[in-house]
């Protein structure tokens, strides 16, 4: 076989497995949030004790991703992935069985910490081989909402057979099946390292640069926070405002929401190559104040309705902001930077679980949360704003 062919087909497995490690990335913790549901009975502590479980593996989420995306960058990026299927498997096996509260947070805190590989590793990894980019990062965006929508399903279906703990247990197995299918093709060659892209990027100037890293940091900070505050928000509000759904029935809503709105991120990223990715940063944003304002009254069917809309923008607005990542940022730094972002996505942000137990400790409800977020949308079109004019692809 020759280099091109093989270079070629290494691309091909690259979109594959970045996009089954975008699945990955997103299951887990809402697993969790619907695991929640039932964990307040299993461990004898209020609903908003529980939540505070996974506070410090969303906290190691965001704030290792800056070391994993300079491992990449220095090290190996097909490693790191490697690393990131096998040790993510092996922590979501240990949550599994976990034996109390300390333990469940500890092992969801390691659980975290392998997590934090994928976004500044995968998402480099997806860009360097990508010919289009922001239709390339929409669909595995795609795949990252698919791991948010099977973890409903999966987490509500196993929960009501076999218990909470099989709802990670199972898809633990899977992930370190992936994670040994993926060494035996780097061994046998088929996935190769590459540190050049498929298609360079023309280089932006340094005041460009510096003006559109101090404008993301606002943006994806807020940004950010609106993603971490609805997740584990969701089940519950879904829970207290759909009837007698129960857990199982809160949990498809959240299948729903999350597998329609994912969807939304393939256009977004075409739209993204074909137009200028800065007003569509700004567009995706601007939607999500009235649909926000929307969740925080909506109930029954068009609450489903709406937080659907409101999730399909926040999602829509990640291929425009890996463009603009990637356009702004030196290559040969692109790892690092992408960690650096999600410390702020993930990691700061991360913050909403605990914003969520205390408004809704406070209030008694959601409602008040969900007008913070409209606020929070609204400061993110504003700041975007300020990003540098650029022309379409």
């Amino acid at each position: 076989m020759s280099v091109a062919v093989t270079s070629g087909g290494s691309a091909r497995l690259s979109l594959i497995f970045s996009a089954l490690g975008h699945v990955f990335a997103h299951l887990f913790e809402p697993i969790f949030y619907i695991a929640a549901l039932v964990l307040p009975v299993e461990l004898g502590m209020p609903y908003e004790e529980v939540l505070t479980l996974i506070v410090a593996g969303k906290l190691l989420y965001g704030l290792l991703a800056p070391l994993a995306g300079w491992l990449g960058d220095r090290w190996s990026v097909v490693g790191m992935m490697a690393i990131y299927f096998l040790g993510l498997g092996c922590a979501a096996l240990s949550v599994g069985f976990a034996a109390g509260p300390w333990s469940l947070g500890l092992t969801l805190a390691v659980t975290g910490a392998f997590g934090a590989i994928y976004h500044p590793v995968g998402t480099v990894w997806l860009i360097q081989n990508a010919t289009n980019t922001g239709k390339a990062i929409g669909i595995n965006g795609v795949f990252g909402g698919m791991g948010a929508a099977l973890a409903g399903v999966v987490a509500g279906s196993l929960i009501a057979v076999a218990g909470w703990r099989a709802a990670f247990i199972v898809p633990a197995v899977v992930c370190l099946v992936t994670g040994l299918v993926f060494l035996a093709l780097l061994a046998t060659g088929r996935v190769i390292e590459t540190k050049s892209d498929r298609k360079p990027l023309p280089p932006a100037s340094r005041g460009d640069t510096m003006r559109a890293g101090l404008v993301l940091t606002v943006t994806m900070l807020f940004a950010g926070l609106i993603y971490q505050a609805t997740q584990p928000a969701l089940p519950k509000l879904f829970d207290e405002r759909l009837g007698n759904a129960g857990v199982f029935g809160a949990a498809a809503a959240v299948t729903v929401v999350y597998f329609l709105a994912g969807l939304n991120q393939i256009v977004s990223g075409h739209l993204a190559d074909r137009f200028s990715a800065k007003w569509v940063y700004v567009g995706t944003a601007l939607v999500q104040v009235p649909l926000l304002l929307g969740v925080a009254a909506a109930s029954g069917l068009p609450l489903v309705a709406v937080a659907t809309l409101a999730v399909a923008g926040n999602l829509s607005a990640i291929p425009a902001e890996n463009v603009l990542m990637a356009r702004y940022t030196p290559a040969k730094w692109r790892g690092t930077a992408f960690g650096m972002k999600f410390i702020l996505s993930f990691g700061v942000s991360g913050l909403g679980v605990p914003l969520v137990s205390v408004i809704r400790g406070a209030t008694g409800g959601f409602g008040w949360l969900f007008v913070g977020l409209a606020g929070a949308a609204g400061v993110v079109a504003l700041a975007a704003v300020m990003l540098p004019g650029e022309r379409g692809a």
